[in-house]
């Protein structure tokens, strides 16, 4: 069934799959994106405060809103993010981490400009095998509002 903004409350939770990054992932990543040693030399890496090849935190970013967006929670109201606050990056992500995105909804209001939309924030929390937050941010969404006729 298609969600609008209409049908979300603030307090609601959302909890993806869990997704493994890889150590090529990481490399990838930085090699393109960041490329600082500690996230595309592993020797230099050891040496660094981390003590180990540790993903870019914007890959931790990148790869745990791909996890909710796979959740397809978003997926028939979506319209996109005017940007995000309070982005943390808590703990370093190593390879093999295994990541599951989980998602609050924070608070809620319809457009002042748009009837059509509204916007959602949505506090979302990178949470690794062993439970523990490696990023917490808090987002704007979007969404497109149920139009009457609209199940």
């Amino acid at each position: 069934m298609a969600r609008y903004f209409d049908d979300f409350q603030v307090g609601e939770r959302f909890v993806s799959e869990s997704g493994t990054i890889s150590e090529a992932e990481i490399l990838e990543f930085a090699r393109r994106y960041d490329p600082q040693p500690f996230h595309i030399d592993i020797d230099a890496a050891k040496e660094s405060p981390s003590g180990g090849l540790i993903a870019s935190g914007f890959h931790t970013l990148s790869f745990g809103f791909r996890l909710f967006i796979d959740t397809g929670v978003l997926a028939d109201c979506s319209l996109g993010s005017p940007g995000a606050d309070e982005i943390r990056w808590l703990l370093p992500v190593r390879p093999g981490d295994a990541l599951r995105t989980e998602a609050e909804v924070a608070a809620m209001r319809p457009s002042a400009s748009d009837p059509g939309r509204g916007i959602l924030t949505m506090d979302y929390a990178v949470i690794n095998q062993r439970g523990e937050t490696v990023l917490t941010m808090r987002a704007i969404q979007l969404l497109r509002r149920r139009a009457e006729g609209d199940g």
